[in-house]
């Protein structure tokens, strides 16, 4: 299974692009965010909305370190918005005693 907490801890982004999207934690709303990121699709659990979710950052920061005109900055910010809502809504993990 994907360590998607470790995966998340490591990306890389500008400061000012998470800064914007921890803000907009807040208004997140699962129904209606991921079916409009993920074209029509709602996964039932958050293990299998976040692959598709870190797919398309990949896609969104490969097209931004481009330079490429096709960037949308919003489109962005929304899509690490519902990686970070959606690791939150992952199962903590189990502690050893």
């Amino acid at each position: 299974m994907t360590d998607f907490r470790t995966l998340l801890a490591d990306l890389r982004r500008p400061r000012l692009l998470l800064r914007a999207a921890r803000c907009g934690q807040e208004d997140y709303r699962r129904d209606r965010d991921l079916k409009r990121l993920l074209n029509g699709e709602c996964p039932s659990a958050p293990e299998r909305a976040l692959p598709r979710l870190i797919d398309e950052e990949e896609r969104l920061e490969t097209t931004r370190r481009q330079g490429d005109a096709s960037y949308s900055l919003n489109r962005h910010i929304e899509v690490l918005i519902a990686l970070l809502a959606e690791l939150q809504l992952l199962p903590k993990p189990q502690q050893m005693a």
